[in-house]
């Protein structure tokens, strides 16, 4: 399935006493990872909320192996696990500038219709989009 990479430097806010990043900051790592993997292949999450669709977070699991540190590089590489129906799923590799894996994580999103507050299948737009 398609994926993409994104870098992004490690500030000293995101990190605890020790320098380490907290683990809070990855769900935000991960998210960045799949907003730029949508805009890349041409669905802009503004657009789909403003058209009454949204990702809500079903479920995310990660797996932490080593720590991120502060003014680290990381490079967050996101893949789409299968082809969307009424979820999509992602999986994810955070890696350092030496290229070991520092966490890996699997998202599952569910697309929901904003009026109705209900589940429905992925548009057709974001099918043609990521071209599956």
């Amino acid at each position: 399935m398609k994926s993409d990479e994104i870098k992004i430097r490690i500030r000293y806010g995101e990190t605890d006493q020790m320098g380490v990043v907290h683990h809070g900051n990855y769900a935000l790592y991960l998210e960045m990872g799949r907003i730029e993997w949508l805009r890349k292949m041409g669905v802009s999450y503004r657009e789909m909320e403003e058209s009454g669709l949204m990702l809500p977070v079903i479920s995310m699991s990660l797996n932490y192996k080593k720590p991120a540190r502060y003014d680290d590089l990381i490079n967050v590489k996101t893949q789409l696990k299968n082809r969307p129906s009424a979820k999509i799923e992602f999986d994810y590799e955070i890696t350092n500038e030496k290229g070991e894996i520092l966490t890996t994580a699997t998202i599952v999103l569910a697309f929901i219709d904003m009026k109705t507050n209900r589940p429905v299948r992925a548009p057709q737009y974001i099918l043609d989009a990521i071209n599956i």
